[in-house]
């Protein structure tokens, strides 16, 4: 959920703005996270809830300034259900006057720990897409996913699950790949389908400990533009490994191209499908440009994203600043084309265009001829991009003469040959 569509820059493909309503505050305390410590960054005492000011600036500058006929309303955390039912009824409201003018859509990201009856008849009655954060089976998501008493969330987050059922809310699930997890991956995918669920987005984790710039703002973890100035940065014991993460998208690939096409859907393998068909990818961390989808602070200000939530990746603050504008200068502060600052070994890769070279946040690796930014997970990505390319051409080929993705599946019981003539 929180990846958001960055096409190649330009004003006409409109702009992003994912909104952090309740900033760093959350009632979990999960390991990896990135943005808990982000509190550092704010005022002692801070109560981190967006006044009605902010939101109404958001809501109409958004709307009225988006050239494109959908607004695409995301809304996270820390934990955005903490502000209350109050608060999103207050979006809907202030959204009404422009339901006329633009396609108006709203997605909330929650780690579904606090969601109840009330709170799910009024995502279903307002059509919220709902992104639950859930890890897999119990000891998988209890490992790092834990509350401020140290306490797993498991039972909390799969009542949430099931209240989401229940009522029809449409909702998918982002599952978060930490180091332990990448060696499960059968037994976190399965469980998802046991649970019934129709979409996942599983997520990489990747974060180094704090350079000397991110020590002196209070923080723990580095960011986007961290350099090893004193030997002391290093991945976190809970990343994911590269290659360790290539392999559990292969292990879920497998199964999912044998059996689930059609009725399981792989968000990770959509994204391949679509830039194996050329189109632009619809989430930032491979799409060629990077610097339209920018982030809303719980006190207005707006920064490049949410992984560049720090002083220098400021761009203004949406009550007094013009979104498109600052937008801009999230392109000119470094992003926009990611291919033109690649390592050789990018720019001669086979599968560059699947990629293009990741999140630039995670640049931070080293080629065998130590050329600098290379993508953290790109031994990973590489291995797992040129396994299911054979299987994304059968694909392409089916859905070209009007075939469902499905016959997939029956192609794999044998050599993977489409027979594209036969279209009953």
């Amino acid at each position: 959920m929180n990846d958001q569509d960055q096409s190649r820059s330009g004003s006409h493909q409109g702009l992003h703005i994912m909104a952090k309503p309740i900033g760093p505050r959350c009632n979990l305390n999960c390991e990896y996270c990135f943005y808990l410590e982000k509190k550092a960054l704010f005022p002692k005492g801070e109560d981190y809830a967006m006044s009605d000011e902010v939101l109404q600036a958001y809501i109409t500058k958004y709307i009225t300034m988006q050239p494109t006929p959908v607004v695409a309303f995301v809304w996270q955390g820390g934990e955005p259900t903490l502000l209350g039912l109050d608060f999103y009824k207050r979006v809907v409201e202030l959204q009404r006057p422009f339901i006329d003018q633009k396609q108006i859509t709203n997605s909330l990201q929650t780690n579904g720990t606090l969601l109840t009856d009330e709170w799910c008849q009024f995502l279903k009655e307002n059509n919220f897409l709902v992104g639950i954060s859930l890890d897999g089976p119990r000891e998988v998501h209890d490992r790092y996913r834990r509350d401020n008493s140290n306490k797993g969330t498991f039972d909390r987050v799969m009542k949430g699950l099931k209240l989401l059922q229940k009522y029809g809310v449409e909702y998918n699930v982002m599952a978060t790949v930490a180091r332990e997890t990448a060696y499960k991956p059968l037994e976190v995918y399965r469980f998802f389908k046991e649970q019934g669920v129709e979409f996942i987005q599983f997520a990489p984790v990747i974060e180094r400990t704090a350079d000397s710039h991110a020590r002196q703002l209070g923080l723990k973890l580095a960011g986007p533009s961290a350099r090893d100035d004193d030997g002391t940065t290093q991945v976190t014991e809970w990343s994911v490994e590269p290659e360790a993460y290539g392999d559990f998208l292969i292990a879920v690939f497998d199964e999912w191209v044998r059996n689930d096409v059609g009725t399981t859907n792989v968000m990770n393998f959509e994204w391949a499908l679509n830039a194996w068909i050329g189109n632009s990818s619809p989430v930032c961390q491979f799409a060629q440009s990077c610097g339209k989808a920018i982030m809303l602070e719980h006190n207005g200000d707006v920064y490049a994203c949410d992984h560049s939530m720090y002083p220098e990746y400021r761009l203004g603050n949406i009550v007094h600043d013009d979104p498109v504008g600052m937008a801009e200068r999230s392109v000119d502060k470094g992003f926009g084309v990611k291919d033109a600052h690649l390592p050789n070994r990018c720019t001669e890769c086979d599968v560059l265009k699947a990629c293009w070279g990741g999140c630039p946040k995670h640049r931070f690796s080293k080629t065998f001829h130590d050329e600098p930014g290379l993508y953290y997970l790109c031994e990973g990505y590489k291995k797992y991009f040129l396994y299911i390319r054979k299987y994304l051409h059968g694909i392409t080929q089916l859905l070209e003469n009007g075939l469902p993705a499905s016959h997939i599946m029956e192609a794999c019981k044998g050599p993977l040959v489409i027979n594209v003539g036969d279209k009953h």
